[in-house]
């Protein structure tokens, strides 16, 4: 998990200047009583699937995915690749993962988060490319339901990753974790990584506002 992950955000002004990619990445777990793996196996499993999302990262980087001077509709390509090619496989991969009580409960908070994600992003990708290549058009956009929707969910996964890490600092604190001290950290590392919490902006509401 050497390599942070970025997010797939646009920027606070499309104004026909570069729109460049970032890809969030987040682990995503299904809500179980859970499983008969081991923490330790656990965490394995997650990491071979963050790995390969993170491979698509790299390579959708490398092939620069927009233009210098992206119409909508190169934008709305852009998202939805990064739907297609990384954010879908890696939750399907993660949901055949059976995660072990300890970390059930943590992961039902990341894994909410995500599933809503997905279908907003879905929606304003679609609203983009329905967007005429004109500065009427990409404010409309900006002032659109679904932009609004984007930006609140932005905001609400940069408080997912709040909540997230007090939540694993309480439950170290009462001892689940047992005779694993290192999972803590680990989990924290691995989560951070995944789903790019250092890459939520600062401020949700200004992501792609035009002008």
């Amino acid at each position: 998990m050497g390599r942070s992950a970025k997010a797939i955000l646009l920027p606070k002004r499309p104004n026909r200047s570069r729109i460049s990619l970032a890809i969030t990445l987040l682990i995503i777990v299904v809500t179980a009583c859970g499983g008969d793996m081991s923490l330790t196996e656990y965490v394995d499993e997650v990491n071979e699937a963050v790995v390969d999302a993170e491979g698509m990262v790299i390579l959708l980087e490398e092939e620069g995915v927009l233009a210098e001077d992206p119409t909508p509709q190169e934008v709305a390509a852009g998202i939805r690749r990064g739907l297609d090619e990384i954010r879908i496989p890696l939750q399907e991969a993660i949901d055949t993962i059976d995660p072990p009580a300890e970390v059930a409960e943590l992961h039902a908070l990341l894994w909410t988060w995500h599933a809503e994600f997905i279908r907003v992003e879905t929606e304003v990708a679609q609203r983009i490319a329905e967007t005429p290549d004109t500065e009427e058009g990409w404010t409309q956009a900006s002032d659109s339901a679904e932009m609004a929707a984007y930006r609140a969910s932005i905001a609400e996964g940069k408080q997912v990753c709040i909540d997230f890490q007090a939540e694993l600092d309480a439950t170290e604190a009462r001892g689940v974790f047992g005779d694993a001290p290192w999972l803590p950290r680990q989990l924290s590392e691995v989560v951070d990584a995944a789903l790019g919490c250092q890459w939520f902006p600062a401020d949700p509401q200004s992501v792609y506002r035009y002008p």
